[in-house]
């Protein structure tokens, strides 16, 4: 019985250059589509500011033209907004110390319901942040 020997140098190879133009082209599609998804956001008009200041955004509430509000992109009626606040501020006290909450208001919205969503935060220990044009 005869066996064949290996010859020394011989190997298997594996060809790897397509692989890598696979993964780049992956890696710019999940960057491009992680900066343009945003799925928190009521379309407003924002008043113009000229302070840069980045917030976690734990809460986004946003109050429109037509003084609807929404909780994340959710629509809530004025009548149960109050308490869904809490409900969600609480929620979130869970994971985080001090939530945040972002106002998004249009430039259109009553003032006065603003500062209501400010002082319902403001009470419940959450750190409020109006997001603004720049």
């Amino acid at each position: 019985m005869k066996f064949r020997k290996k010859r020394k140098g011989e190997g298997s190879e594996v060809f790897t250059d397509s692989l890598n133009d696979i993964l780049f082209i992956l890696l710019m599609f999940f960057l491009i589509v992680a900066t343009l998804a945003n799925p928190n956001v009521i379309k407003v008009g924002l008043p113009k500011g000229s302070k840069d200041t980045k917030a976690k955004q734990n809460i986004m509430v946003s109050i429109d033209k037509n003084q609807q509000y929404f909780i994340g992109t959710t629509k809530v009626e004025p009548a149960m907004f109050d308490s869904l606040l809490r409900a969600e501020i609480r929620k979130y006290r869970a994971f985080v110390d001090t939530p945040t909450v972002v106002i998004n208001a249009d430039t259109a919205a009553y003032y006065g319901e603003v500062f209501r969503v400010m002082k319902i935060a403001k009470k419940d220990t959450a750190k409020v942040v109006a997001r603004i044009e720049e």
